[in-house]
């Protein structure tokens, strides 16, 4: 069963969405200001958010853009204005649709419907997987044999540039350029193969003998599958 996020201070309006929500079958969680949703977002696993623009303590646009850091979830942004320049940008800030006041809670009912049936279809794009090692690109995990392994910031980039370059050799000043160097910065020349066996102590079950990040001799890196 689907869990749904209420973000919205009014009172009587979001009883009347759980009630509905509730009868169709959904799990509902409820917060009236941006406060109590980044507790129920961080505590439980949402499935959609139905996003109100205007709260007591925020905006709804930033709290859309901050969700969208670390997490593809469908939203759907409420508002009781109708200027197109509040949709243009509730959309761009990464929101999936947009609804305005008032609403019928029928009309709210089937964008839901078609917002998870479209994410649905697209879920095949939020990971990267080459056999055992999975990168989850929703809440930027690693896991392999669907266990979550401990990653730091740069070695989550360099695994995922290697994934999703599978067979090919990656050259060692290409690898450099598209992690560290893009800002122009001098970047030392061991801090690619330190990161390098770093990750292959968390990933191979023999780092001295790895079965995915193979060293191409005086070229750079592959990643392998059998």
């Amino acid at each position: 069963m689907k869990n749904i996020l209420i973000v919205e201070d009014d009172e009587g309006l979001s009883r009347g969405m759980s009630f509905t929500f509730d009868k169709s079958g959904y799990n509902v969680y409820s917060a009236l200001n941006l406060k109590s949703a980044n507790e129920l977002f961080k505590k439980v696993n949402i499935d959609m958010i139905i996003l109100d623009l205007n709260l007591p303590d925020g905006n709804g646009i930033d709290f859309c853009k901050e969700i969208r850091k670390s997490s593809s979830v469908p939203i759907i942004m409420l508002t009781a204005r109708e200027l197109e320049t509040d949709e243009v940008e509730g959309l761009y800030s990464g929101a999936d649709d947009y609804i305005t006041k008032p609403f019928s809670l029928s009309v709210l009912m089937a964008r839901i419907n078609s917002t998870f049936r479209r994410s649905v279809n697209n879920y095949k794009f939020n990971e990267i997987k080459s056999e055992a090692i999975v990168i989850n690109l929703d809440n930027l995990k690693v896991y392999k044999d669907d266990i979550e392994i401990a990653i730091s910031s740069t070695e989550f980039k360099l695994l995922k540039y290697l994934m999703k370059n599978k067979g090919q050799v990656l050259l060692k000043e290409q690898i450099l350029s598209n992690l560290w160097d893009d800002s122009g910065n001098f970047v030392d020349e061991n801090t690619l193969p330190v990161t390098i066996r770093r990750l292959r102590k968390k990933i191979e079950d023999n780092p001295s003998n790895p079965k995915y990040i193979k060293t191409v001799h005086g070229m750079g890196y592959i990643w392998c599958e059998e």
